[in-house]
């Protein structure tokens, strides 16, 4: 009684108290309070209790329903009984509610039923034993009918603490159960007040995709009364989702699909069908419009098989869904878009075809079936293509609203793909071309003009720039003629600026004689001095027209190093951020890589100079301005740099620059190698002028590594590992760097192994355990010889095991590909000669690294690195046979037989056999997650498993059998 009080205490000063911090602590309590045995009677009683009031009422049947889902083994198993009837008593109680209290129990019921046999339900299962009840107490029905809601959708319900077999057998029970349920729903229906809930309840069995062929549920009462309901005055929400749920329902695998249910579908169609004429009534309201849509949209994704084949009959389905997507709502045309990109895919792909046979005939059927769903695609493009104006009040829109209108243009785009992968982009092209003409005429003059249209058509246009021909001749010179004509108002500049870059493919296949290149370039450069937004997308459409045309600018160097210089000094008027001049920087690049090696070498040394400049002054000015400059200003110019060595394909011209370059960056590194923002960028540069002059770099990637050693004896920051892999995926294999690259990686690896010396070390330096782990699985591929006969090879396999458990995921994930790469070795060429000094580390440590990963997949890591921990076992397992396999039973054995079962051990054990004899991982990963899931029902299991294979712990070693 006092726990009950203190309870009652506790969510009064939850809900009443003025102070926070009582209301937080009295949470606090509460919540710890659910975790104890004595949660359990406290919970039933109150539920019992005439004098609980409301708020006590939802805490105690939410406590209940959790301890049941999740802390059911707590009990004794002779407890299963009293529970039974006492939910069965709270069931009857509440049965006319409240709701919320009521949905709880029914959902602690149904979880009761996951836990334990249908034999112990008595004969027929909990399915009987409902029904008995409801026989027996009538008055009951409404409670009891929620609980035959709620049932069926336990079964995907993995909150509940099941072991993996057991909700295997769940499901089969009901499943098995599901005529019987299905009566006792039909008998219900004789109660008119009871016809919502009893569909919903039908709905809730359907959703299991089992049981019942179509010819039984084609005449079936509930399907009929659904079906009937849909014509009704008030359109019924839960018949709806019924006929959903048939539609489903008839074609999945797990039910026999299409050919066992064409009974049911044939009943189906045919009512749905009848609805196409109220998508248009203005007197329908919008929820019932919306419920008919999406009922044309589920037969359009589920029937898209049959609809593909283009019989007549499909095409009304098509049409149906066509007028679905010319309704002005949004949301409701929306529906049918995932259709048109999965029929758009069926139509196209080879594989839809192949029943054909020859070549010919598959090449004529899919003419045939392309050539009756062209007219829809038409249709289709018009349709969509006025969705993605900007509305009126566009600027003042919230943000949410803005994010919605975004998703809406990226969606209509995405239609328009669609279509141009059936029409053809030109087809497509010349539709929007006319959109464009119209909204161009129609926009008005002087102050007047409105480019709303404009720039949706536009944008429309660009979107299936992909699929437009480097030949159309037609279309594009119009639209390209047109563009420096169009008024420059913000959002149509914006727009039409993107498009320039999107068709420069088109543009350099273009006839020289048709020189659009210098206006567009114009274009792009008002894009630049208008707004943020414009600027941003002139210098996207920059790039991708140095990119794409850059043969034909090189002879216009000049004019482009004017942009250029513009745009990086910030003299000019440009308004790009400092993100958006890299654009240029990469452009320019693109261009100058077309030149021949001494000219590139010149005009490279001009694309360096706007950008190097600053930073000479800065070093010029002495180390303590250099030191307190912020570190902005001087990445905004290294990042730059970066982008040159990155994009500008000369290597012996970039190692040029790298070598003139040195003395700047090495006085940065030796002045700002504390700060973590300068040295990431300035690596980054290195890394990149590493990647593109190779071998080129000669005497200068020696002053780097030099200085990389140095540094990060001082200030560990990780961006120097990173650097270092890049050299040695460069390097690695080159016999006349072996001597410092073996050093390199011995500093490096010594210092870091120093630092991470516990998992809370690993904790606090997640990035310098990727990083690390990065470079050594780089080492195992590109310079074994050195990296595995060292000594700093047994230091990182010792470091990897005290990290694996850090819960970083980079940090974590690195760590156990790390180990994977070790236990692939073999996979390597010419690996025979590393695999006895890999054994010789690995073996020793064979039981501690089995056993943290066995707990890392138990529950020491999150479930999302499963499949990364999972592979490192196998592969374990197989690199090392029968060893692994004693290793893996010596470990399970540690775990007690009450959170693993001797039958749970087994199937565990046997995929680690499996792997050891050289079956095929993958085949094997749903065995392994199995035992995760076992491992991981609940907090006290997890706790149990964690206690005993304790993986912080690397001196444990269980006995192996010999």
């Amino acid at each position: 009684m006092d726990l009950q009080n203190t309870v009652k205490e506790a969510l009064n000063a939850l809900y009443h108290h003025p102070d926070d911090a009582v209301r937080a602590q009295a949470d606090q309590w509460l919540q710890e309070f659910q975790r104890t045995l004595d949660a359990w009677q406290v919970a039933d009683n109150l539920l019992h209790d005439a004098t609980s009031n409301l708020e006590t009422l939802i805490f105690c049947s939410q406590t209940l329903r959790s301890k049941v889902q999740r802390d059911f083994e707590e009990l004794p198993s002779e407890a299963f009984c009293p529970l039974r009837d006492s939910l069965n008593t709270l069931l009857k109680k509440f049965h006319k509610g409240p709701p919320k209290v009521r949905t709880q129990i029914s959902i602690a019921v149904a979880a009761l039923a996951v836990h334990v046999p249908a034999n112990d339900w008595g004969d027929g299962g909990i399915v009987k034993w409902l029904g008995d009840e409801m026989n027996i107490h009538p008055e009951y029905v409404p409670g009891f009918l929620e609980l035959l809601t709620v049932l069926p959708e336990e079964v995907f319900n993995y909150k509940i603490s099941a072991r993996p077999e057991r909700r295997r057998q769940f499901e089969k029970e009901l499943v098995a159960q599901m005529e019987v349920a299905l009566s006792i729903l039909t008998a219900c229906l004789n109660i008119a007040e009871l016809k919502e809930p009893v569909l919903e309840a039908f709905a809730s069995w359907l959703r299991m995709r089992h049981g019942l062929p179509g010819s039984f549920l084609a005449s079936h009462p509930l399907v009929l009364t659904a079906l009937s309901s849909l014509n009704s005055e008030f359109l019924s929400e839960a018949a709806v989702n019924v006929v959903s749920e048939l539609i489903h329902y008839s074609t999945s695998g797990n039910s026999g699909g299409i050919p066992v249910h064409m009974p049911l579908i044939q009943v189906i169609v045919p009512r749905v069908m009848s609805l196409k004429e109220q998508l248009r009534d203005p007197s329908k309201d919008e929820e019932d419009v919306k419920a008919i849509a999406r009922l044309f949209a589920d037969m359009g994704d589920s029937y898209i098989e049959f609809i593909a084949t283009g019989s007549d009959e499909s095409i009304l389905i098509v049409h149906a869904l066509l007028e679905v997507a010319s309704h002005t709502e949004y949301d409701i045309a929306s529906m049918t878009f995932n259709f048109w990109h999965n029929l758009q895919a069926k139509l196209i792909r080879r594989d839809s075809y192949v029943s054909f046979g020859s070549e010919p005939s598959i090449e004529a059927e899919r003419n045939r079936r392309l050539h009756i769903f062209r007219p829809a695609y038409e249709s289709l493009v018009s349709l969509v293509s006025f969705r993605v104006q900007y509305p009126q009040d566009y600027e003042d829109l919230f943000r949410e609203d803005l994010k919605d209108f975004k998703h809406t243009r990226y969606a209509v785009a995405d239609v328009l793909v669609d279509a141009a992968s059936v029409l053809g982009g030109d087809a497509v092209l010349k539709i929007l071309y006319g959109k464009l003409m119209e909204a161009v005429t129609n926009c008005g003059n002087g102050d007047q003009i409105d480019g709303r249209p404009t720039e949706a058509a536009l944008f429309c246009i660009r979107a299936i720039s992909n699929y437009v021909s480097v030949s159309e001749s037609e279309v594009m010179p119009q639209v390209m003629a047109m563009l420096p004509k169009l008024p420059q108002q913000p959002q149509l500049l914006q727009t039409v600026c993107l498009t320039i870059g999107a068709y420069s493919k088109w543009l350099d296949a273009a006839s020289s004689e048709l020189s659009l290149l210098p206006s567009l370039i114009d274009i792009l450069m008002s894009g630049m001095g208008k707004c943020e937004d414009s600027a941003a997308a002139a210098a996207l459409g920059f790039r991708h027209i140095c990119d794409d045309c850059r043969k034909k600018l090189c002879g216009c160097l000049d004019g482009l190093f004017h942009i250029y210089n513009r745009a990086v000094s910030g003299e000019g008027l440009f308004k790009l951020s400092a993100e958006d001049s890299l654009h240029l920087v990469e452009a320019l690049c693109m261009v100058i890589t077309e030149l021949p090696p001494d000219d590139a070498k010149k005009a490279l040394e001009i694309l360096c100079l706007p950008v190097v400049a600053p930073l000479q002054e800065v070093i010029n000015l002495g180390p303590e301005t250099l030191e307190k400059k912020p570190a902005r200003e001087l990445t905004v110019h290294i990042d730059r740099v970066a982008y040159i060595f990155r994009y500008l394909n000369h290597p012996e011209a970039v190692a040029d620059a790298v070598h003139r370059l040195w003395p700047i960056f090495k006085a940065i590194f030796d002045i700002r190698a504390g700060d973590m923002r300068t040295m990431e960028s300035l690596c980054r540069a290195c890394k990149y002028a590493v990647r593109t002059s190779k071998r080129f770099m000669g005497i200068t990637i020696g002053s780097m590594l030099e200085e990389i050693q140095v540094l990060y004896r001082q200030h560990h920051q990780p961006c120097f590992l990173y650097l270092s892999s890049e050299v040695i995926k460069i390097f690695g294999s080159d016999p006349s760097c072996s001597s410092y690259l073996k050093n390199l990686i011995e500093v490096l690896f010594k210092q870091t192994v120093c630092l991470l010396t516990s998992i809370k070390e690993f904790t606090a330096r997640p990035d310098i355990a990727d990083d690390c782990f990065l470079l050594a699985s780089r080492c195992i591929r590109y310079c074994p010889q050195l990296f595995i006969p060292s000594e700093v090879f047994q230091l990182l396999v010792d470091c990897s095991l005290t990290g694996i458990t850090v819960q970083h995921r980079e940090a974590s994930n690195s760590i156990l590909t790390f180990l994977s790469d070790i236990f692939d070795l073999a996979k390597l060429d010419k690996a025979e000669q590393y695999l006895s000094l890999r054994d010789c580390v690995i073996i020793p440590r064979g039981v501690c690294i089995t056993r943290i990963l066995i707990a890392s997949l138990a529950g020491a890591l999150p479930s999302s690195r499963l499949e990364t921990v999972t592979y490192a076992l196998l592969a374990l397992a197989r690199a090392y046979g029968v060893h692994a396999l004693e290793w893996a039973k010596a470990c399970v054995s540690l775990i007690p037989l009450t959170a693993v079962t001797v039958v749970e051990r087994a199937r565990f054990l046997q995929a680690i056999s499996e792997a050891a004899s050289g079956v095929d991982i993958k085949s094997l990963m749903l065995l392994i997650e199995e035992m995760s899931d076992v491992c991981r029902r609940n907090r006290n299991v997890q706790e149990i498993v964690q206690g005993s294979l304790r993986p912080l712990e690397l001196n444990i070693v269980p006995a192996v059998s010999q």
